[in-house]
């Protein structure tokens, strides 16, 4: 594989995710665009097919009612909104009006996890939590544009309700090369490893393939797992990571538990599979104030600093 990781090569995920439904819209006249008064990514879907436009205002609630509708009529309705918002205030019309009926609706949001820098009103720390219980629901997180291009497009042929968290999305680097290829379900390992594994999803896969390189300076060889699909978890890839390095770290921006670390920890427990060590890096039980992305991992203590103190003190 071509080699996954660069420096200085960047894309909007926001212009990403617009261009992407934008094309799907032109190839697909069953692709509707709706949000609850987001702006990003809609202009051109807007410009190009004013007709499968909808902006409800700042109603999430009311926009995944209308997008059911247009569902069981037939359609594929695209929701661009704020994670805070979509996650919390539309749970309950998300968990009964699209996963309930299991309507190919697929909401895409941002502000994931602690990337806001709105404080704890606008920080998604939850959302992974709680998308996850719902039945029937897919809940992705994608870590690089050309990833997150692959999730929207793929999704057009995916049975049922499905979640897309990203950042802000104003600027975003690319990890992968254009032709590596996803499988929602599946996990990818962008980094092969022996001694440790590190499984990350969205944000924090750019910081595990960083401590990637700084480990191997170290002589410390780890693996790198995207697990940008948090639900339904890949477990053969869980086993396999557990089985040839024996020690599992999880990386997300999210709430430490209940999130991946909990799925990931649950197909260990389930399984009777037992490893050297694991150990969770995320948001703790505690609501942020205000700062950047950076500043809040490193006062959390899920920073690249953090990540590779402890690695380092393992071996």
């Amino acid at each position: 594989m071509k080699q996954s990781y660069t420096l200085d090569e960047y894309n909007s995920a926001r212009s990403v995710v617009g261009d992407t439904i934008a094309e799907l819209g032109g190839k697909d006249n069953r692709v509707w665009l709706l949000t609850p008064d987001i702006g990003f990514g809609c202009k051109d879907f807007k410009e190009k097919y004013p007709d499968r436009f909808l902006d409800t205002g700042i109603a999430e609630q009311n926009v995944v009612g209308i997008s059911s509708g247009l569902a069981y009529d037939g359609n594929i309705p695209f929701i661009i909104g704020m994670m805070p918002f979509m996650s919390m205030r539309a749970l309950e019309q998300v968990r009964t009006d699209i996963c309930y009926p299991n309507l190919p609706v697929r909401i895409i949001a941002n502000y994931a996890g602690l990337t806001g820098n709105g404080g704890s009103t606008h920080y998604a720390m939850e959302d992974m939590a709680l998308y996850s219980s719902l039945v029937n629901m897919t809940v992705c997180a994608a870590s690089d544009p050309v990833q997150l291009r692959q999730i929207i497009e793929k999704s057009m042929t995916y049975d049922g309700p499905l979640s897309i968290r990203i950042d802000p999305g104003k600027e975003n680097r690319i990890l992968y090369p254009s032709d590596a290829d996803f499988e929602i379900g599946k996990g990818f390992t962008a980094r092969e490893g022996r001694d440790i594994s590190v499984i990350a999803c969205g944000e924090m896969v750019d910081y595990a393939l960083q401590l990637h390189d700084a480990a191997e300076k170290e002589g410390i060889s780890v693996r790198v797992i995207d697990m940008f699909t948090v639900k339904p978890l890949d477990e053969e890839i869980v086993r396999k990571a557990a089985s040839e390095t024996g020690r599992i770290i999880v990386w997300e921006d999210h709430l430490m538990k209940n999130g991946l670390a909990s799925a990931v920890a649950d197909v260990l427990c389930d399984q009777g599979i037992r490893v050297k060590s694991f150990k969770r890096f995320g948001v703790p039980q505690v609501y942020p104030g205000f700062g950047s992305a950076e500043e809040l991992y490193h006062q959390y203590q899920y920073d690249l600093e953090a990540v590779l103190s402890y690695l380092k003190s393992l071996f």
